[in-house]
């Protein structure tokens, strides 16, 4: 069994954050495989299960705000006996350039609240990854207001298909594994 967690913050003002697009890939995943999400109890989270390439798969969506994410993620990974090599984490990526994507096995959280609450509560640095990038605020502005804002225009004509990438990524690492997928999605494309 796979675990595949989207990182953000619940309620209608986060939604379309750019801190909120680790929701925004589990939510496209769950709608192209049309799995059902739903409560899922003990959890902290709303879930959605189904397979992908014959290999049974749950998608979450904490609903603990970002900086608290280890508790849903934690529980999930009690709840459904999930090894860590069977966890992968989508969050927003400030050093990654809108449009890109990087998927890697383990790491620090990179300053990431998400990221640094989820390797606290696991006790462990060894779950994959997947980076999506949003960008850097000009020189002057302020990274945590940055996260928090919406997407220009110009970027949100292009966010289906970094949103389209990063699905298309979950799916092939649930099919065959990080060090394959590290290989397929982990070279900047040239456009």
């Amino acid at each position: 069994m796979k675990l595949i967690v989207g990182l953000g913050n619940p309620g209608r003002d986060y939604a379309e954050s750019r801190h909120n697009i680790g929701f925004s890939v589990a939510k496209a995943l769950i709608k192209e495989r049309g799995f059902v999400l739903k409560k899922d109890n003990g959890t902290f989270s709303l879930s959605a299960k189904g397979r992908i390439c014959g290999q049974v798969v749950i998608v979450a969506l904490p609903l603990t705000y970002m900086n608290l994410s280890g508790n849903a993620v934690a529980a999930l990974v009690r709840k459904y006996k999930i090894e860590p090599v069977d966890l992968l984490v989508i969050m927003d990526d400030l050093d990654l350039e809108f449009g890109r994507i990087k998927i890697r096995p383990s790491g620090s959280s990179g300053g990431h609240r998400g990221a640094e609450s989820i390797i606290e509560s696991l006790g462990i640095q060894e779950f994959a990854r997947l980076r999506v990038g949003i960008g850097r605020p000009h020189q002057k502005a302020d990274a945590a207001e940055f996260v928090l804002s919406e997407f220009t225009k110009k970027e949100k004509a292009l966010f289906k298909e970094e949103i389209d990438t990063a699905v298309e990524c979950c799916e092939y690492w649930a099919a065959k594994g990080i060090v394959e997928t590290m290989n397929k999605f982990n070279r900047k494309d040239e456009k």
